[in-house]
């Protein structure tokens, strides 16, 4: 799990840090049509039939569009903010997802930790949105906000994506099926947001064939299968505590590989939000209270 949480933070990284030969956008898109075809091939393997008349069409559409919103939003976002501020708005979606789902399954009321637990992580998320290290320069400022808003709105697709799998009959598929469902959907509307957009530049660099493997084979594919091989033998909730970690990864690979600058106040903001995400993720079991 440290290894999966170290891979998943560092992907931001990746991405951005070979924006200037591809955009993050189109990075994403051949990204998830590697990962679909390894997944597609791995279901083969399995014996796992992908049929559509059970009844998982339509969710697995939705979860489609939500997937390539996350990514849209993470590539735009990627664009204006760091890696670093990015990859801590991104990681709030448990945030979104544990408080959608108190209000939709009477079996995932929220405990009074975690709603501690939120209101840390919402009080992280408006220091770390408000700050900015250069308010002086109010185009710097600007495009700061926007990328951190984009950064946002992805962890918000992401959390929204969760509680569709939870809610739908994807939740009693096998778990490659919904992973193929937004990989191959993910695939072709980004490739077509990036035509519309005009960002399918691009330069052929060993950087960016290293990175596009990287993020097909090893974040997209390999992390998928380390995570599910994970649940088969500890419990999710265990997993889950761990999961904060990501963040931390992400924002350390940031500044040491990209050399972005780390503010103080902003600092403050994250470990705020990371600490908010620990109480929502391990609440019931670090603390015995009753569901509010």
């Amino acid at each position: 799990m440290l290894v999966v949480c170290i891979i998943l933070g560092l992907q931001q990284v990746a991405l951005k840090s070979v924006a200037d030969d591809m955009a993050p956008v189109l990075q994403l898109a051949i990204r998830s049509g590697i990962a679909a075809v390894l997944v597609a091939l791995l279901m083969r393997l399995q014996g796992h039939a992908f049929t559509l008349s059970d009844g998982t069409l339509l969710p697995g559409l939705g979860l489609g569009i939500l997937f390539t919103l996350e990514f849209w939003f993470l590539g735009e976002g990627l664009r204006y903010s760091s890696a670093s501020r990015i990859v801590v708005f991104l990681y709030t979606a448990p945030i979104f997802t544990a408080l959608l789902l108190h209000f939709l399954r009477e079996d995932e009321r929220l405990r009074a930790a975690q709603w501690g637990g939120i209101a840390l992580a919402f009080l992280g998320i408006a220091i770390a949105f408000l700050y900015r290290a250069d308010s002086s320069d109010a185009a710097i400022t600007q495009a700061l906000l926007w990328g951190d808003f984009l950064g946002l709105l992805a962890g918000l697709s992401w959390g929204l994506a969760t509680v569709l799998v939870r809610n739908s009959s994807l939740a009693e598929s096998p778990a490659v099926k919904p992973l193929l469902y937004q990989l191959v959907i993910a695939t072709v509307l980004l490739c077509l947001l990036a035509v519309v957009f005009g960002q399918t530049q691009y330069t052929v660099t060993p950087a960016l064939v290293a990175n596009l493997v990287f993020q097909g084979v090893v974040v997209s594919f390999l992390c998928f299968l380390a995570w599910f091989a994970l649940l088969k033998k500890y419990k999710a909730s265990q997993l889950g505590v761990l999961s904060f970690m990501s963040p931390v990864f992400g924002v350390v690979f940031g500044v040491l590989l990209l050399n972005e600058p780390l503010e103080w106040v902003f600092v403050a903001g994250a470990l705020l939000v990371i600490t908010g995400i620990l109480l929502v993720t391990a609440g019931p079991q670090l603390f015995k209270s009753k569901t509010v």
